[in-house]
C-alpha cells in the first residue's frame, strides 16, 4: 500500500497556509513542480480533491483539504515533537515552541517569563503571537500552538486549562472624572456615565454580563479594539470603562492619568492560565514551559487597581 510522506504532507500543508505553490516553493526552497507533485501524489492516493485551483490567483482549500490539513499539521507536529524527544534524552531541550496569548495581559508578565524561559532553555527557538481569545482557540485546535494563555472564558471541553492567575474586574476613569476620588463603586453609579468598550468577541460579552446581571445597561459611547486606545479615550475623558488586567501604570500614551475603582458588586473574576488540546502530549519543549509557568509568581504591583491574585491550583514560587 503506497503511503505518502511527511515530507508531502509538509509541502502540502505550507501550499495550504499560504494558498500558493509558488509561495510554498519560495518558503521551503524548492522547486514548484516538486510543491505541485506532492500535492498531486496525495490526491491520487488519497482519491480526494484538497484544492480548488484559481487560474493566476492560486489555491484554495476544498473542505476535504482543510478537514486533511487539520490532521496533517497534528502529525507533522507529532514528528518534530518526536524529534525533539530523541534530543532530551540527551538532556537537551530543544526545539521550537510556538506559543500564543491574550493581548492585554501579554505584555504584564510574559515578556518576564519568556526571558526566565529563553535563559533556561536557549537551545529552544521561542516564539509568541498576540491574539483575541476566539482565534486562540482556533489556533490550539487547528495544530498552529501547543501552548496558549488564556482567560477561562467559554473553553471548550477539549481545552485543558491550568489557572495561574486572578484577575477582578474594575472601573477606571480619568484622573477628573466625576468619580475618580470615590475609590470604590458601584455598576449602577457608573451607568450613569457613558462607557468606552473593548470591543472584542468574548471580552466584550464578559463585561457586559457583569451589567446584565444587574439588570442595567451601560451606554457605550465608543467601542475599541486596543487597550492603549481604550486607555487614551478613558484619559481624554470620552467615559469610563471596565478592565481586569493590573494597571501597572497610571498614564495613557498622552501623558494623561487614568484612576482605578473597585467595584461594589462581587463580580466574577477571570482566571488567566495555560490551556492546550485536552489529550495532546505535549514536547518536551512545551512542558518546561507548562512546569515553568506554574512554578512563577505571575502577580505584579499595580497601580490602585485591584490586585491580582495566584489560583489556589498554583503551586508557590
Amino acid at each position: 500500500m503506497r503511503q505518502f510522506t511527511l515530507k508531502q504532507l509538509r509541502y502540502f500543508v505550507v501550499a495550504g497556509e499560504l494558498g500558493s505553490v509558488t509561495g510554498a516553493a519560495k518558503q521551503l526552497y524548492v522547486s514548484q513542480p516538486s510543491i505541485s507533485a506532492a500535492i498531486h501524489q496525495i490526491e491520487e492516493m488519497t482519491g480526494l480533491q484538497l484544492f480548488v485551483r484559481h487560474h493566476a490567483q492560486g489555491l484554495s482549500l476544498t473542505p476535504s483539504g482543510r478537514q486533511l490539513m487539520t490532521r496533517a499539521r497534528q502529525l507533522l507536529r507529532d514528528s518534530d515533537n518526536l524529534m525533539q524527544y530523541a534530543m532530551s534524552l540527551g538532556d537537551t531541550i530543544a526545539g521550537e515552541l510556538k506559543l500564543v496569548a491574550f493581548p492585554t495581559f501579554a505584555p504584564v508578565f510574559l515578556p518576564r517569563l519568556l526571558r526566565k524561559y529563553a535563559d533556561a532553555y536557549p537551545d529552544v527557538n521561542l516564539s509568541c503571537h498576540e491574539m483575541t481569545q476566539e482565534d486562540i482557540l482556533k489556533g490550539l485546535h487547528n495544530g498552529e500552538y501547543e501552548l496558549a494563555f488564556a482567560y477561562d472564558l467559554q473553553l471548550p471541553q477539549e481545552i485543558e486549562f491550568t489557572p495561574l492567575s486572578r484577575f477582578p474586574p474594575y472601573a477606571v476613569v480619568a484622573e477628573d472624572h466625576p468619580l475618580a476620588r470615590q475609590g470604590s463603586v458601584s455598576l449602577a453609579r457608573l451607568i450613569e456615565h457613558p462607557m468606552v468598550l473593548l470591543d472584542w468577541p468574548q471580552s466584550r460579552e464578559y463585561f457586559l454580563s457583569l451589567f446584565e446581571a444587574e439588570g442595567i445597561v451601560p451606554d457605550i459611547i465608543y467601542r475599541a479594539k486596543s487597550l492603549d486606545m481604550i486607555r487614551g479615550l478613558v484619559a481624554n475623558g470620552f467615559g469610563f470603562s471596565l478592565f481586569n488586567t493590573p494597571l501597572t501604570t497610571d498614564k495613557a500614551f498622552d501623558g494623561k492619568r487614568l484612576v482605578a475603582l473597585t467595584l461594589e458588586e462581587d463580580a466574577r473574576p477571570l482566571s488567566m492560565g495555560i490551556a492546550s488540546l485536552r489529550h495532546l502530549t505535549l514536547s518536551p519543549a512545551a512542558e518546561a514551559m507548562r512546569q515553568l509557568a506554574s512554578r512563577t509568581d505571575l502577580v505584579l504591583e499595580t497601580i490602585n487597581s485591584p490586585r491580582s491574585t495566584p489560583s489556589s491550583s498554583t503551586p508557590d514560587a
